[in-house]
């Protein structure tokens, strides 16, 4: 784990330091259409970039402030040992700055991803399931001024969701929300039993971090389209033009079908976000697939087919498998306050690359 971490933040600063330099590049600056990537890249690694190279400052300074204790100079011994306590304070600061940034993974500082809540086993109580999933995220989202856009949905006979898929954009937005993939398994007595007994039921969550059109290319002829009538509830005013939208990626074979909106343009934008997406987080899952050792150190997969979390309604428990977290305030789980269980599973990360390092405990 340390040595990607560090190899990770190696590339990142490489690269901002190459970005540094191109911006000054006389032609770049005379080239809008260059330079607004340009700016954008280099924005977006700045924060992680400058911490992690004053750190490395921090460290050569560090070095040679110890080189002069077993030096025989009594002087440069006395003003290492006067500065070394605020040195080694600073590069405590920085990388607790830098674990913040970094844990988790690579997409952590992206703003925008895409949610996509599906029902699992159980039949119409898996979907009664999805959709108190679907509230739960919609009510933690707007706790965090996120923003949240509804691109498609498939609504039960009962009320619930066979199936949602949910944009949303703000600050922290996929580092927070990127644990919640995998299977939620609920336990409780089903709305259509009153009176019968514990039923267990299952939903399926999958959170991609949305790329920008700079890193997933998608051109027309990379995929087919097939427009047609929009069904399901609802369908009487949409049924008259055919407005939904199906788009196919023929290398991948990615199907994505998006019928919310009666716009046929909407629904075109819309589909092309939720491609990209699933496009990206494929390619994403092929790299982490190189490193599958580390990763059986971290917090699961983020496969969407294991079972991370347990909702027990007759108990009001919920439990996280993965770090073996449970907490009797389910009632105010599923009101949105996520957070104890979010910030558990960020600190549990962040704690394994402090070990990983040899920065021990913090308090």
């Amino acid at each position: 784990m340390a040595s990607s971490l560090r190899d990770e933040l190696e590339a990142k600063l490489r690269r901002f330091e190459e970005l540094e330099r191109t911006m000054h590049d006389p032609a770049v600056l005379a080239d809008p259409a260059r330079l607004g990537p340009i700016l954008r890249e280099h924005g977006s690694l700045a924060k992680i970039a400058c911490r992690y190279r004053r750190l490395k400052e921090l460290n050569a300074q560090i070095e040679e402030a110890e080189a002069y204790l077993e030096g025989d100079d009594p002087e440069l011994k006395e003003l290492a040992e006067a500065e070394l306590p605020a040195l080694r304070a600073e590069r405590e600061g920085c990388w607790e700055e830098i674990l913040e940034l970094t844990t988790g993974g690579q997409d952590a500082q992206r703003n925008s991803c895409v949610l996509e809540i599906r029902a699992g086993t159980g039949g119409e109580e898996a979907a009664l399931f999805a959709r108190d999933l679907f509230n739960m995220y919609r009510r933690y989202a707007e706790s965090r001024g996120w923003k949240w856009e509804v691109m498609d949905a498939h609504p039960s006979d009962l009320g619930g969701f066979k199936e949602v898929i949910v944009g949303l954009e703000g600050e922290g937005v996929f580092r927070r929300l990127q644990y919640e993939s995998g299977v939620h398994r609920v336990q409780r007595v089903p709305e259509t039993e009153a009176h019968g007994r514990i039923h267990t039921s299952a939903a399926t969550v999958a959170v991609l971090p949305e790329p920008e059109d700079i890193e997933i290319e998608l051109r027309p002829e990379d995929y087919r389209e097939d427009v047609f009538h929009a069904g399901g509830p609802g369908g009487q005013h949409v049924n008259k033009t055919a407005s939904a939208i199906r788009l196919t990626h023929l290398a991948t074979g990615i199907v994505v079908t998006i019928q919310d909106e009666r716009s046929q343009h909407k629904n075109r934008a819309k589909a092309l976000r939720v491609l990209k997406a699933r496009l990206y987080e494929l390619r994403r899952r092929e790299e982490e697939q190189k490193r599958a050792q580390e990763r059986r150190s971290k917090i699961g997969t983020g496969d969407r087919s294991e079972r991370i979390r347990t909702y027990n309604f007759p108990e009001n428990r919920v439990t996280d498998h993965r770090i073996g977290l449970t907490l009797y305030q389910l009632d105010q789980i599923m009101e949105g306050k996520l957070d104890p269980i979010i910030d558990a599973l960020l600190d549990y990360e962040k704690r394994g690359y402090r070990e990983a390092f040899g920065l021990g405990a913090t308090k």
